[in-house]
């Protein structure tokens, strides 16, 4: 297994990182809450994790060892790939999703693209017992904590991403503006935006700009 990868940031893409690795571009799948604190030629250090499947071997990067522990305690539940369990910590930060599992919030995981109120529900009773409670501390400084630590706003996230792939502040503000019709129809609905989808909305606007 591939604990970790560390070296520079040699290029970046919307859901990928490559990381150069004595000598070796190594492709890593990240959030775009990752992604967002990478600049290319910068060192990183990124916690991985490896998915062997019988036509690909995939490496998925995170920020930290308890991003990648949670990534790979989700894909325990039925119906949970790593491409689910990626989704789900692109949308919450470990801590909130523990909350969201500890106090049985529903409307927490049907955030998630590709997660249903049926699918939530079970997502809540397989995963009871696995991740835990938030880490720290429980209650309602619990709360505050995740709220202190969770994700930032979804314009933020885009924007550090945007620059994070080399794009002048000026063109990933004018992204972002393009893009929030877009990410206000999806809040109204879902309840959150969804940032993945959001960032290949707002590089199609910057390319015909272009």
């Amino acid at each position: 297994m591939i604990a970790f990868v560390s070296g520079p940031v040699a290029a970046l893409a919307p859901t990928t990182a490559v990381i150069e690795v004595g000598g070796v571009g190594m492709a890593v799948q990240c959030t775009p809450n990752t992604l967002s604190g990478l600049r290319i030629g910068q060192e990183a250090r990124l916690a991985t994790s490896l998915v062997v499947r019988e036509d690909s071997l995939t490496l998925y990067g995170f920020a930290d060892d308890d991003e990648r522990q949670v990534f790979e305690l989700l894909q325990t539940a039925s119906g949970v790939g790593p491409r689910l369990a990626q989704a789900m910590l692109g949308v919450h930060s470990p801590d909130a999703l523990r909350l969201a599992v500890s106090t049985g919030d529903e409307k927490a995981l049907t955030a998630v693209p590709g997660i249903g109120k049926k699918g939530a529900q079970k997502l809540l009773l397989e995963l009871k017992d696995k991740l835990g409670a938030p880490l720290g501390s429980s209650g309602l400084v619990g709360a505050q904590r995740v709220a202190a630590t969770g994700p930032a706003p979804w314009t933020e996230q885009l924007q550090a991403a945007l620059i994070g792939l080399g794009y002048a502040s000026r063109e990933a503000e004018d992204a972002v503006a393009a893009v929030t019709p877009q990410a206000e129809a999806a809040i109204a609905e879902s309840g959150s935006a969804p940032v993945p989808q959001l960032l290949r909305a707002a590089l199609q606007t910057l390319n015909r700009a272009r």
